[in-house]
């Protein structure tokens, strides 16, 4: 659905769901989903909204009211509000915002549990899996493919669990693992474009040294090494299973010439590619 209220730019849309009744029993559910751009001098005030929202600012800032008290989020933080309570939110300069009303037999603890020491405006050191597992659930709405409620259930306790790490998340050695984690998420999502050590230790919010240190104690390659064998397993999924020219593999892949890929994939897999797809696809004797 195209919103239609004043101070949102035309395109903005939203879905409205209506959860199960055995996920009302049991689940977290989302209520509606939304992605907008906010115009200059947008606001909206409530005395109650039965639900909880969460909002991602993506670009700009956004001012809310809630409890007595104002609040300031700007880009890439993260507003999460009790609507049954009065509120308000707005903005003087423009922004925009991914967001989503939930509900559920749960929501409330974890509102109360995630905001008891940050307050509604919430900071992400790596925010990629709490952005993802938003844009998934919006994109589920946008694109009418059928998610069920314990798909959506799942999606909203990710979102929720990255919340509430952010509450003491900071760079130390308990929380390297889930660094890394998403690291190795984005390689495999981003496996088609170049990926640097300077990215890819950026993405993490870490200093290259430290990076590298730590993806090599976690996974047992150093950055490098784990892209290169990542990008050939890629091929060599290709190469058995897809009818794609060596070519497009080699650049679907990640790599920027087709000779950098035969050498590569050859000095990986003591075989170049042609003769990798021959051996894996000749019928059995």
């Amino acid at each position: 659905m195209i919103s239609t209220e004043n101070h949102i730019k035309p395109g903005s849309d939203f879905y409205v769901y209506t959860p199960g009744a055995l996920a009302k029993r049991l689940f977290l559910y989302p209520m509606i989903v939304g992605n907008f751009t906010y115009l200059p001098g947008y606001t909206i005030r409530r005395n109650a909204f039965d639900s909880f929202l969460i909002m991602y600012v993506k670009k700009g800032e956004c001012t809310v009211e809630t409890c007595g008290h104002i609040y300031h989020a700007h880009e890439g933080n993260v507003i999460f509000l009790d609507c049954y309570a009065p509120h308000s939110y707005g903005t003087s300069s423009g922004c925009s915002i991914e967001w989503i009303h939930f509900d559920g037999i749960t929501a409330r603890e974890y509102f109360e549990a995630i905001t008891e020491t940050t307050g509604p405006i919430i900071t992400l050191q790596n925010s990629y899996r709490f952005e993802k597992y938003l844009h998934r659930i919006y994109l589920g709405f946008r694109d009418t493919v059928a998610v069920g409620d314990p798909l959506l259930n799942n999606y909203l306790v990710n979102i929720l669990t990255e919340l509430f790490l952010a509450k003491s998340q900071d760079i130390a050695e308990a929380s390297a693992s889930g660094i890394i984690e998403d690291t190795v998420a984005y390689i495999s999502d981003h496996i088609h474009e170049e990926l640097s050590l300077e990215q890819l230790a950026s993405q993490a919010s870490l200093s290259t040294f430290y990076f590298s240190r730590l993806f090599k104690r976690e996974t047992g390659f150093a950055p490098h090494e784990y892209v290169i064998e990542t990008r050939i397993n890629a091929a060599k999924f290709f190469l058995q299973n897809a009818k794609m020219s060596i070519k497009d593999i080699c650049y679907s892949c990640g790599f920027s010439s087709e000779s950098s890929f035969c050498t590569t994939f050859k000095k990986v897999t003591g075989m170049t590619p042609s003769r990798y797809r021959s051996a894996v696809n000749s019928p059995e004797k």
